[in-house]
């Protein structure tokens, strides 16, 4: 049946005034829709949380595993969700694009995902991978101590891609012990300017005696101009008030 994607949209579009039902979802949902609007009827279901889900199960038992599926389950934020977003991870590389699609669909549960699954992804080395397992170590970081965290952090610390080394730095700067300070003025002196920018500013936030000290080292002993002025910006930062 041809279906008009104009009208499903304007209904959509008056979904606030006029709410849908699951079941209306359900019955509309289909491969063949494009993408966009699979992805808007997904988002519905899933924000429908307890009556989205049953829905969503009973459209993944009819299409099969369909990413916008997938995000549907996470959006819903459902136990028996998480269990079978869990069952869907495959250990091998060649899957690596729809098992990224799973743990961000996961990444509504935080603390909850197993911890196997968040150090899977630390240590796959694609980009998206280590940034979507940062963020699910963030969830689970007030459950670790300093050690724990920047073992866990390593891999991204040590990344050649700014990106993932500045959101482990981001996570970092959360906690205040000595060896996390170290870590992230050892990253001032070695990493690319956008590392040592964040490692500075971070080291600025933490503001604790150790960190204003690493600073005080910084402001001194870096060689580079740039970064020796940033050191010692974040340090009379420290003192204006």
């Amino acid at each position: 049946m041809q279906v008009d994607e104009a009208v499903l949209w304007e209904r959509l579009a008056h979904s606030r005034r006029a709410p849908v039902e699951p079941n209306w979802l359900g019955e509309i949902y289909s491969p063949s829709l494009s993408v966009d609007l699979r992805r808007a009827l997904c988002e519905k279901l899933g924000m429908l949380a307890e009556r989205g889900w049953p829905v969503i199960d009973q459209l993944v038992q009819r299409h099969g595993v369909q990413p916008d599926l997938v995000m549907a389950a996470g959006l819903c934020h459902q136990t028996e969700a998480r269990d079978w977003l869990l069952t869907l991870l495959q250990p091998t590389a060649d899957n690596a694009m729809f098992n990224l699609c799973v743990v961000e669909a996961l990444g509504c549960w935080g603390a909850d995902v197993p911890e196997d699954v968040v150090i899977g992804c630390l240590q796959h080395p694609g980009q998206h991978q280590r940034l979507a397992g940062l963020q699910l170590l963030s969830f689970r970081a007030h459950c670790l101590n300093d050690g724990e965290l920047l073992n866990l952090c390593q891999e991204a610390l040590d990344d050649f891609r700014d990106p993932i080394v500045v959101a482990a730095i981001r996570l970092l700067q959360r906690r205040d012990g000595d060896a996390i300070s170290a870590r992230l003025a050892e990253l001032c002196r070695t990493g690319s300017m956008a590392v040592a920018d964040a490692a500075l500013r971070a080291l600025g936030c933490i503001a604790t005696p150790t960190s204003q000290r690493h600073l005080l080292e910084l402001s001194q002993a870096l060689q580079d101009d740039d970064r020796r002025q940033k050191a010692c910006r974040q340090l009379s930062q420290q003192f204006r008030h």
